[in-house]
């Protein structure tokens, strides 16, 4: 059985990352107890930014965006179960978790219907949220994808279970989570796929990340994430309908150095009737790299009346 809790209201263990009111909300799934942390910044209509799913996911990504909306919106960014200074447990990190947490954090955080932003990853469970509740009003895509990487690369889906598996494992798996969270690595990552500007990518911020990957538990949530066990859905046509199925109206910011395949499913977005698009440089870490301008950009779509 889930249930939400109620929000602690004693003194949050975790620390600010925007600049704002870092709180703890303690939830539960299957009869595990779980403190999710997240933070608000701002006055105004309620905006809910949600951190693109990745090995280094954390609210911190969404500082620039954050900064850029919160003189016209009280915004709140999260840090999923599993990832930043949220706890992550040994759980079988999949869509039915995640889906049921946003619904419950949700309900459970906001009185009235809310924006939401969601980078990459956390496209298809804002989606799934706007289209199961009554709780959006308006949702901005940022760099939108649904496929974990190993799924983009056509890793067959039983290889990738077994991946997952072996992550998960006492010894083998932490030393293989280690390998692929060094600093070179994730500087490799970033370069590759993430940034565009790769003088961002100092000493200091790649250790940063580094130690983001370093806590207990650290390695289970991404190994469901890189295996593609964190895809909410399994085909372009599903993700693409849940689009066209929205009540509420939808905007979505393309980048325009995405990997190809990533690109390319943005494209199809775009095409889509009643969807606002707008092109914007970067690629999968646009949300992070280009807050500011992103912010600028979805701005006034997300204080725009609904007709």
């Amino acid at each position: 059985m889930t249930r939400a809790l109620e929000r602690d209201r004693t003194p949050s263990p975790v620390q600010s990352q925007l600049g704002g009111m870092a709180q703890t909300y303690s939830w539960q799934w299957q009869s595990q107890s779980l403190t999710v942390a997240y933070e608000t910044v701002g006055e105004g209509e309620p905006v809910l930014l949600l951190p693109a799913f990745s090995t280094v996911s954390n609210r911190a990504e969404l500082k620039d965006l954050a900064m850029g909306l919160a003189p016209y919106f009280q915004v709140t960014a999260l840090d999923w179960p599993g990832f930043g200074e949220s706890d992550r447990l040994p759980l079988d990190y999949g869509p039915a978790l995640y889906t049921q947490f946003l619904q419950d954090f949700v309900a459970a955080t906001f009185e009235s219907p809310i924006a939401i932003g969601a980078a990459g990853h956390a496209a298809g469970y804002a989606l799934t949220l706007a289209n199961q509740t009554d709780r959006c009003r308006k949702l901005a895509l940022i760099a939108p994808t649904w496929r974990g990487p190993l799924a983009v690369m056509g890793v067959p889906p039983t290889v990738r279970s077994g991946v997952k598996e072996l992550v998960r494992t006492p010894l083998v798996g932490q030393a293989l989570y280690g390998l692929n969270t060094q600093p070179a690595f994730l500087k490799w990552m970033y370069r590759r796929h993430v940034f565009v500007e790769e003088q961002r990518l100092t000493p200091n911020y790649i250790q940063q990340r580094h130690q983001s990957t370093q806590q207990p538990g650290a390695r289970y949530a991404p190994a469901a994430f890189v295996t593609g066990g964190l895809d909410p859905v399994q085909s372009r046509e599903v993700f693409l309908q849940s689009i066209a199925a929205l009540a509420c109206p939808v905007m979505v910011v393309l980048a325009e150095q995405a990997p190809p395949a990533s690109k390319a499913e943005m494209e199809e977005i775009a095409a889509l009737p009643g969807v606002q698009a707008t092109r914007l440089p970067g690629t999968l870490g646009q949300a992070e790299e280009y807050g500011d301008t992103v912010a600028e950009t979805i701005r006034p779509f997300l204080a725009s009346v609904a007709l």
